[in-house]
């Protein structure tokens, strides 16, 4: 069988792309091992070190956390009505609610000591512990 000329064309394309194949994987492997050993570190962002509000922040006065419930009652009223408040140890706030799973009212007193009073002077609870005056009505822990 005698080979044309294209088939000769083919088969000589054919092992030179053979050779450059075998010839390249070697560079290839050395090119990736040498970069291997570059250092690679992450991009750094430093957009200065200069705070605008650093001086406000040093001058400013200590944060001041919420008080937190030093104890929590359920108290039958005289007129039998079931009432939930929190007193806060700050000892001058107080929450309410009329049912166990009711909205919160804040109350707030004066100075310790004196009556707790909702923000629209609807709801007024005078004393703590185990027995309460709620607007005017007795109640006792219960």
């Amino acid at each position: 069988m005698q080979l044309t000329s294209f088939m000769r064309v083919a088969i000589k394309n054919s092992a030179m792309q053979h050779n450059l194949i075998r010839n390249a994987l070697p560079l290839a492997f050395a090119a990736a091992f040498a970069l291997a050993g570059c250092e690679q570190k992450p991009e750094s962002m430093n957009t200065g070190t200069v705070d605008p509000q650093a001086a406000e922040l040093a001058n400013a006065a200590p944060a001041v956390a919420p008080p937190m419930i030093k104890s929590s009652h359920s108290y039958r009223c005289k007129d039998n009505s079931l009432i939930f408040v929190d007193f806060m140890t700050d000892d001058v706030t107080a929450t309410f609610k009329p049912s166990k799973d009711g909205a919160v009212t804040a109350l707030k007193a004066p100075e310790a000591g004196k009556p707790y009073v909702s923000a629209d002077g609807s709801k007024t609870i005078t004393g703590g512990g185990n027995s309460i005056t709620y607007n005017g009505t007795s109640c006792k822990a219960g």
